[in-house]
């Protein structure tokens, strides 16, 4: 095998290719391979992403690899399948679904990883699977380039996510509100296995594969837990305590999914199936991103609750190997003090504050109200915080230009202050510390949208400047400030639903 430190010779068939999740038994998956695309072309290929798995970028523009990530080339130790799974959708049991356009290929070694070391990759839109439920398989343009920014925008960020590859795109058509041209994005993560793996064999009644399916996760993903008293309580502790966190972080940067049905929930705690998500701008806590939520059950204000709601779902799931309600109950009973307590130390870094105090919470609530009622944007008010001066308000301009009513910050800051007082740091060290978990840049939805009309046009420099801002959302970058502006006013006219 080659060196994990060099990148590899070129040529897809060179892949060391593995599949562990093939080893499941044959009821978990489907074997087969991806339908081609017609005449396929390189959109963006991510190159942090690539030396994950030792490619190098620049291997990506020969048409082996074009071919390869779209699908039209099997590498030579591929072993193509989809894999199966069920879910509720929108708080409702949809019962059988699965990979209905997505085809994984195998792994790849990832030495600079965690443990286990290997990445699984995964072609998405390389057609129908016995999943599809009807579908056509594909994925098109505008939904690939969403999902290869943000996916490697959160990564970024620092949050646990699936990554993406690369884009590869067709003039191929297919229908969806109106004809759109197709693509392939191809995203990586250790594994892809959802909540709604373990609820399909539960809700289907056989308990041999529920357990197999935990003992495949517990040998691969989390070793260290077989040794406790009770593994598979242990693994539902572990995955609602990551669940937790992830949701916290999600809150913190202004982040909302849109879809969080329990089949689009990671095993692993990464965010997964990037669809109508969003980033939240003018902050309202009620803002729903994805426009097919006609009832807002994927509100901002309601991550945390639903993150709760679909580890209880996984809990159900898992109660047979569990073995009794109390067991149960007690493996899912740290999501709200996980949650909070991860959120608090959030929200203490976003204020530059070291220590806690007592009062701290109602600051924190004083000035979500404010940002509420004044619609502030979330990003940009965050960032610029950092920048308040503690004894000095002579600066304070660009902050209270973000609201109309600039009393209720003025009332504020005077608060902010006096706490600022009782910190040690000097305001340079705490600027310094707050533009380190304070966002510049986000993936507004103006900002893909543009890129997704210039590649519609076969301009895709767009795209790679976006992913090159995002993948430095806290440094300053002072060449692209622009991308840190205030969203121009026709961007309020954007909407995203589950269309792709």
């Amino acid at each position: 095998m080659n060196s994990p430190d060099l990148p590899l010779p070129p040529g897809s068939d060179a892949l060391p290719f593995e599949n562990t999740f093939a080893g499941l038994p044959p009821a978990f998956y489907t074997a087969l391979s991806p339908t081609p695309l017609r005449a396929p072309y390189l959109v963006a290929v991510s190159p942090a992403a690539a030396a994950l798995v030792g490619l190098d970028p620049e291997q990506f523009s020969t048409l082996e690899f074009i071919e390869t990530f779209t699908g039209n080339r099997l590498p030579a130790q591929a072993a193509p399948l989809a894999a199966v799974y069920s879910g509720h959708q929108f708080g409702v049991w949809a019962g059988q679904l699965g990979d209905g356009r997505a085809i994984l290929l195998g792994e790849l070694p990832a030495p600079t990883t965690a443990a286990p070391g290997r990445l699984e990759l995964q072609l998405k839109g390389a057609g129908p699977t016995p999943y599809s439920r009807m579908g056509d398989g594909r994925a098109v343009l505008r939904s690939s380039i969403r999902e290869f920014l943000c996916s490697e925008a959160m990564a970024g960020l620092g949050i646990p996510t699936t990554r993406a590859l690369c884009v590869t795109g067709s003039d191929q058509r297919v229908m969806r509100e109106t004809p759109e041209t197709t693509a392939v994005v191809t995203r990586m993560a250790p594994s892809f296995i959802r909540f709604g793996s373990f609820e399909h064999w539960f809700y289907n009644d056989q308990p041999e594969l529920l357990r197999a399916l935990a003992d495949h996760v517990l040998t691969h993903f989390y070793p260290d837990l077989l040794t406790a008293a009770n593994p598979y309580a242990a693994l539902l502790t572990e995955v609602t305590r990551r669940t937790a966190h992830l949701v916290a972080q999600w809150q913190a940067v202004g982040f909302m999914h849109g879809v969080l049905n329990t089949d689009n929930m990671s095993i692993l705690g990464l965010t997964l199936d990037y669809g109508p998500f969003g980033f939240m701008e003018a902050f309202d806590a009620g803002h729903i991103c994805n426009h097919t939520d006609q009832q807002g059950r994927y509100a901002y204000s309601m991550q945390p609750q639903i993150g709760h709601w679909n580890c209880f779902a996984l809990g159900q799931a898992m109660l047979p190997l569990i073995g009794s309600v109390e067991a149960t109950q007690d493996a899912l009973a740290g999501y709200k003090h996980d949650y909070d307590s991860r959120m608090a130390a959030l929200l203490q870094a976003k204020l530059g504050l070291v220590r806690q105090l007592p009062d701290d919470n109602l600051l924190v609530d004083v000035l979500f109200a404010i940002l509420q009622a004044g619609h502030v944007d979330f990003t940009l008010f965050f960032r610029r915080l950092g920048n308040l001066q503690r004894a000095d308000s002579a600066g304070d301009a660009p902050l209270r230009d973000l609201f109309i009513e600039r009393a209720a910050f003025d009332a504020w800051a005077v608060q902010y202050r006096l706490r600022l007082q009782q910190e040690e740091r000097s305001d340079a060290a705490r600027q310094l510390a707050m533009h380190a978990v304070n966002p510049k840049y986000i993936l507004r939805n103006y900002l893909a949208q543009t890129a997704i009309e210039k590649a519609d046009a076969s301009d895709f420099s767009e795209v790679a400047r976006l992913l090159d801002i995002l993948a430095r959302p806290f440094d300053e970058q002072p060449e692209h400030e622009a991308y840190a502006d205030l969203p121009p006013d026709w961007a309020n006219h954007l909407e995203v639903s589950c269309s792709s």
